[in-house]
């Protein structure tokens, strides 16, 4: 099963990467994808700029690391658990995850996590224990993060959630859930209800390096990282992911993919809200990921528009969500237009202080929204 054909070389793409991305030095290297669905279904196109530490360019078939944008493909898998086999959405984080047990988070409903209303902290940096070099209890990390609640969330959380905050660490818990749950661990989660249905290059590095020994020579470097040996190559660049899942997979972060895949990964959504995919994914699952609620932009594993100043752009009509990626990574999914956008670059590289990343986001999405409406 796969969202369109495959991805095709689009030359243009490649000149807006160097344009907007590379040759202004927003990141050394940059990998863009648009898609539009027309009368015979999608069409998507990719290109690249930028090379990778020598003198190897970087192309459409490079993976990059996704951060952030791990998020809705973790969010998907729940929806599509939550539609079959389980567990729902419903089901308090305590009752999958015995380290909840006891903790403010305890008797939080899944969605809740998914959809950054527990009431969880933001971020903790858990990895300060390899940063000491100390053992890594992964139980009683959980713990803290499951504990980690928020001053002015007390109590049971309400109907509708607590305000939302966005927090990695929400999804952290969620992710070792679904996993506990099943069994298996996420990425294989990931791999059978998302990757495998709709013929994705995604993994973690685990799964990159179990089929492609030249991984590391071919995936986009990230940042250098004294603590850690040096330039991130082929490994996670979120420190929580890398202490709590190594080469694996965290609920948060850690999918390495091609820019093609990831808007097939959009496509398959605008699919699925449409009913095109209800094998897959059926339209009131994907409803629920991207529906608007309360208090905020964020949905369940997705973010929708700002009211002023979107990193989307200003082209995209006011259905479009998608989600953001810390290294630099981008997904939005436009389903009135029936248009994907996607940028992927390695901004961090060689530091996280560098962000001309913000200012160059909305002119890009703009650029690749507009040639996808204009049917290229």
């Amino acid at each position: 099963m796969q969202a369109g054909p495959a991805p095709e070389p689009l030359p243009r793409l490649s000149q807006l990467a160097q344009k907007l991305v590379v040759g202004p030095g927003v990141a050394p290297a940059a990998s863009l994808a648009v898609a539009r669905h027309g009368p015979r279904g999608w069409a998507i196109g990719v290109g690249a700029a930028g090379r990778h530490r020598g003198s190897r360019p970087i192309t459409p078939a490079t993976p990059f690391d996704l951060a952030s944008v791990t998020k809705p493909f973790v969010a998907t898998v729940l929806a599509r658990l939550a539609s079959g086999e389980g567990p729902a959405m419903d089901t308090p984080l305590g009752e999958l995850l015995e380290e909840a047990r006891g903790t403010a988070s305890d008797d939080v409903p899944l969605e809740l996590l998914a959809s950054h209303r527990s009431g969880l902290e933001a971020h903790r940096p858990l990895f300060q224990v390899l940063v000491g070099r100390r053992g890594v209890d992964r139980s009683a990390l959980f713990a803290e993060a499951a504990d980690a609640r928020r001053e002015d969330c007390t109590g049971r959380p309400p109907r509708g959630g607590f305000p939302p905050v966005y927090s990695d660490l929400g999804y952290l818990l969620l992710g070792e859930a679904l996993a506990r749950a099943h069994a298996t661990p996420l990425d294989r989660l990931v791999e059978r209800e998302v990757v495998v249905p709709l013929g994705l290059d995604a993994a973690p590095s685990r799964g990159w390096l179990g089929r492609e020994p030249t991984f590391s020579e071919r995936v986009a470097p990230t940042e250098h990282v004294a603590w850690r040996g040096g330039e991130l190559v082929g490994v996670v660049h979120d420190e929580n992911a890398w202490t709590l899942g190594g080469h694996g997979l965290s609920g948060h972060a850690g999918l390495f993919a091609t820019a093609g895949s990831v808007a097939r990964f959009g496509a398959a959504l605008v699919d699925a809200l449409a009913g095109r995919r209800s094998a897959w994914l059926p339209a009131q699952a994907a409803l629920g990921l991207v529906r608007q609620r309360p208090g905020g932009t964020l949905r369940a594993g997705f973010d929708g528009l700002s009211p002023a100043g979107s990193s989307a752009g200003g082209v995209c009509g006011p259905s479009t969500f998608g989600h953001l990626g810390f290294t630099g990574t981008s997904l939005w999914c436009d389903p009135d237009a029936g248009a994907i956008a996607v940028l992927l670059t390695n901004r961090v590289n060689p530091s996280r202080e560098h962000t001309a990343i913000r200012a160059a986001r909305p002119r890009v999405h703009d650029a690749l929204f507009t040639l996808a409406r204009s049917g290229w």
